[in-house]
This record gives structure tokens, sequence and C-alpha cells, in this order.
């Protein structure tokens, strides 16, 4: 089921029919510091098994994010940008706001996310340092 949510000019779907995978993966591949080079089909497949959401202006995509989740009890809030030349007027924050308000993502008992910059964005909805980082793994791939 696709939500959307508008202000003014601007709309936030989940409706991956309408993004413009061009543009995420040019983001995510040549921009983002968490996805240097990854495929498209990556990007694509990824949109696709996730809750994603595009930010559009006027038609024009300039934003993305997504939740990886079962809808139960966790989701991992990933790859969330705005275009540079689209920052500043709080869409960032418009964005987020859309996504944690999601009718899949309510109830959950758990939701993380990584940022090396981003803290204090994340901070005012509620995001603070894991209370037990001791109880985290990670498996990375070989480089």
């Amino acid at each position: 089921m696709t939500t959307e949510w508008l202000r003014g000019d601007y709309r936030v779907t989940t409706d991956i029919d309408d993004f413009d995978f061009d543009v995420v993966h040019r983001y995510l591949s040549e921009v983002a510091y968490w996805s240097p080079g990854i495929a498209r089909e990556k990007v694509e497949r990824a949109a696709r098994h996730s809750i994603a959401f595009g930010l559009f202006h006027r038609g024009v995509q300039i934003g993305y994010a997504r939740a990886i989740t079962d809808t139960v009890s966790f989701a991992y809030l990933a790859d969330v940008f705005v275009l540079p030349e689209s920052q500043g007027d709080g869409l960032g924050i418009w964005l987020v706001e859309c996504v944690l308000s999601h009718p899949d993502l309510q109830g959950l008992r758990k939701m993380l996310l990584t940022t090396s910059s981003a803290h204090t964005l994340y901070a005012r909805f509620g995001f603070a340092v894991v209370a037990e980082p001791h109880k985290l793994m990670e498996k990375r791939a070989a480089p």
C-alpha cells in the first residue's frame, strides 16, 4: 500500500514506481560516504525489499530514505539524503518525520541507524547513542 505526505510543492511517497533511480543511485554511489560505488541493481533491490520513501519537488526526486523492517519489532533507518541543492529548508527533518509516521513503523520495539555527522538531527526524534553497545555485533564483508 502506498503512503503519501504533501507539503506545498513537495511530496513524499512510498510508491517506488515513481522513484527516479538514476538520482538515487547517483547520490548513493557517488556522494554518500556509506555506499561508494554501489551498483544500481543493488540500490533498486534494496528499495524493493524495504519501505522506501522518495522526496519530490514538483515531480522531481530530491531525496530518499528507506526503512529495513519486519514491521513488528525492529527497523533500521538507512540511506537518508536530500540533494545538496535542496538542503537547508527543513526537508530532511520532514522526510524523517514522514518515515517515522509510516503506519507500518508504529509500535516497534527498536529502530536503529548509523550516522557520522547527523546526531543532532536524529536526537530530535528520540534517537540516542546505543545504551548497551557491548551487545551489538557486526559482520563486515571482506575488503
